[in-house]
This record gives structure tokens, C-alpha cells and sequence, in this order.
């Protein structure tokens, strides 16, 4: 079986995370500077074999778009330009980031480590996967 990746798309970085290729297990990947992305996802699709992308959707809680939904919007457009084969799935991004933070506090790491945003952008991407997947089960 082939791989689903899933981001964490933001202005400034892009949190990534993918499966094991039997679809069962969400892990951290990287963090990616967003606008090396489409590069970053080049390399890694010729090294392996994803069969769908998800993407954190962001909106507020009446369902209305948030400032950033139209930057992740932009960046669907263009994956889809340079990947038209793969399919791309947006999901509810809501309170992903609070509930990596919290996730993280609870690991024991050092304040520093902590506070790392490429960590918080990695770990709501495995939210969002490990949400897809169980929602799928």
C-alpha cells in the first residue's frame, strides 16, 4: 500500500506527517520552510509512494473561512498544477495547534524544546492524519 501524507500548511512553515505504508500508524516527518515545500514533496514522492494528501483546512468555529484559509487555498491550487495525479482532501484543522501544545507539555521536554514551532507545526500534522485515519475506521 502506498503512503498518505498530511500538512500543516502556514505562511511560514509547513508541519508534515505520513503513515506507514499500511495506513495504520501517523508519524512526524518534518517541519518545511512553505516556501520550499513544493520542492521538499518533489524529492520525498520519488522516494516514495503516496497515494493521497491531506491538508489542515483552517476555519473559524461558525465555519467561516480565517485569514489563513485563502494562503492554504493558494497553495491547493498549486499543488494540484504540480501534482494533477495525486489527490489532495482538506481537513478541519480547528484547535490542531492547541492540542499539539498541550500534547507536547505533556511529553516532559525542556521549556525550549517546547516552544519550538517547527515541533507544534509537526505534531498538529499527525493530528490532523491520525484524525483522518480514525475517521475513515
Amino acid at each position: 500500500m502506498a503512503r498518505i501524507l498530511a500538512l500543516d500548511y502556514g505562511k511560514k512553515r509547513t508541519g508534515i506527517a505520513v503513515t506507514d505504508p499500511l495506513q495504520i500508524i501517523a508519524s512526524a516527518l518534518d517541519t518545511v520552510d512553505s516556501n520550499e515545500l513544493i520542492g521538499y514533496l518533489k524529492r520525498y514522492f520519488l522516494q516514495e509512494t503516496v497515494e493521497k494528501v491531506i491538508i489542515g483546512y483552517p476555519l473559524n468555529f461558525d465555519d467561516s473561512p480565517t485569514d489563513a484559509t485563502p494562503l492554504v487555498e493558494k497553495f491547493i491550487g498549486k499543488f494540484q498544477h504540480v501534482f494533477p495525479n495525486l489527490p489532495v482532501e482538506k481537513w478541519d484543522e480547528r484547535m490542531t495547534s492547541k492540542m499539539a501544545s498541550q500534547s507536547i507539555s505533556q511529553m516532559g521536554l525542556k521549556k525550549k524544546d517546547r516552544e519550538e514551532k517547527g515541533l507544534i507545526d509537526q505534531v498538529s500534522a499527525v493530528i490532523i492524519l491520525q484524525e483522518y485515519l480514525e475517521s475513515r475506521s
